[in-house]
């Protein structure tokens, strides 16, 4: 038991330097806010941090509202990161955004099929904020990466010579349509 203890104690701390490290970063957005927010409360930014992710987390359970609160988290930052990804010149962080927002359209087009899971499923909202914020975590196998290469891809190398003809028939006939007219 104290070996267990002693290991969860070793990971918070680890947790809270690495939150920490991020939080001061000053290639991110929110470097400059914290900055502001510790300077002038005396707070420090992790405990800033931490309750405005537990307030956020009780909001999505209980507050009004919670499904925009959900997708300006799963949106306003990927989108950010998304247009520093495009104006710089390497393709890896273009490949990991991609990557995002094909997972995040995936899941969107299917979430709105199943609404009624939306009103079934307790904690809905903070479920799926955790998944989003998961598939856009700053690591290298985050959950875009892996839904990705476990689902996505094996499905799309399978299928998509056959929608790729679905496509271009689709096409030549509208085109057919439209030259007709």
């Amino acid at each position: 038991m104290a070996t267990q203890l002693s290991q969860v104690t070793q990971w918070l701390d680890n947790s809270k330097v690495s939150v920490d490290r991020a939080l001061r970063d000053p290639a991110k957005p929110w470097t400059k806010g914290f900055d502001l927010v510790e300077q002038r409360t005396g707070v420090d930014r992790v405990k800033i941090f931490t309750g405005a992710a537990a307030f956020c987390a009780l909001y999505l359970i209980f507050g009004w509202g919670a499904q925009l609160l959900c997708n300006i988290i799963g949106v306003m930052y990927p989108a950010y990161v998304s247009i520093h990804a495009i104006e710089s010149s390497t393709k890896q962080d273009d490949t990991k955004w991609l990557t995002y927002w094909v997972t995040f359209g995936i899941f969107t087009v299917i979430e709105f099929f199943s609404h009624v899971l939306t009103q079934v499923i307790p904690f809905y909202w903070l479920l799926k904020c955790g998944f989003l914020i998961w598939c856009m975590l700053p690591m290298e196998n985050n959950g875009s990466v892996i839904i990705y290469n476990k689902l996505v891809r094996p499905y799309f190398l399978k299928h998509h010579a056959s929608v790729d003809k679905i496509i271009d028939d689709g096409m030549r006939k509208a085109g057919s349509v439209l030259k007709n007219d």
